[in-house]
């Protein structure tokens, strides 16, 4: 009995490390799959879009075509999760996925945690407002003051409200849809969103514009107008590897995908 025991212990340990190898070669990427231009979920199989796993849909965006990219470049078979933000890095510290590529700014507060590669696109933050709202014409941070003005929960956007004086910060949401809602409905005056973002929303609601206000605008670290790939902190090979694929990545190709998915998105 102990023979036929230990032989079923061994061919146990055989199929799991079979298993593992296999895994080795998988990259698991976590995302909203629901930030577009970054990212968005489809019905429909596209050039660039993903089976996402468990899900009878697919993912699309500028993530997944730099999540493809990188797979491919490692030799690896992509594979999508879906997952909501704020369960992002809880899922990549839990090994749930391999890495997060998901429009996410490598701020310091989540390097705590986490290790970012560089950065894989460079943005600036801006409002997204009413076309016929008394702030569609604005120059300057302060003349929001008063105005009701929200963004989505754990971001960055969130915590850039309170540059503004006098404003009136409201109760955060989970996710875009829901903060164009508000905007639309009036209950907000303006949401913050990182350009993309912006032209995404104003792409599909005739109704919005875009306030840029440069200079005069939010003060943000580097860190805050830049997106990169989070992994664990140990995966420092992951890091490197992915960091020689990004590097050899040229301005001029990163913004040919994201005006692709501008004009891709649904």
């Amino acid at each position: 009995m102990r023979r036929v025991l230990g032989l079923v212990l061994v061919s146990l340990v055989l199929l799991l490390s079979g298993c593992a190898e296999e895994d080795e070669n998988v990259l698991v990427v976590g995302l909203e799959c629901n930030y577009a231009p970054f990212n968005w979920t489809t019905a429909s199989e596209g050039s660039e879009a993903v089976g996402i796993d468990q899900v009878d849909a697919y993912c699309d965006g500028y993530d997944v075509t730099m999540a493809s990219f990188i797979a491919e470049e490692l030799e690896m078979e992509l594979v999508i999760r879906k997952i909501e933000w704020d369960g992002l890095i809880p899922a990549l510290l839990s090994g749930e996925i391999d890495v997060i590529i998901a429009g996410m700014s490598p701020t310091p507060e989540r390097a705590e945690t986490v290790s970012f590669t560089n950065e894989y696109f460079r943005s600036e933050q801006v409002l997204v407002v009413s076309s016929d709202s008394i702030y569609a014409n604005a120059t300057l941070l302060t003349d929001f003051s008063g105005a009701s003005v929200i963004a989505q929960m754990s971001t960055l956007q969130d915590g850039l409200i309170d540059q503004i004086a006098g404003v009136i910060h409201q109760t955060a949401l989970g996710d875009y849809p829901s903060l164009v809602a508000s905007l639309t409905s009036g209950v907000s005056d303006a949401l913050v969103a990182e350009l993309p973002v912006a032209e995404s929303i104003i792409s599909s609601n005739s109704g919005l514009t875009i306030v840029r206000l440069g200079a005069n605008g939010f003060e943000v670290d580097d860190s805050d107008v830049s997106v990169s790939v989070a992994v664990r902190q140990e995966e420092t090979d992951l890091l490197e590897d992915i960091n020689e694929v990004l590097a050899g990545i040229s301005e001029e190709t990163r913004n040919l995908w994201m005006s692709e998915a501008l004009t891709r998105q649904p």
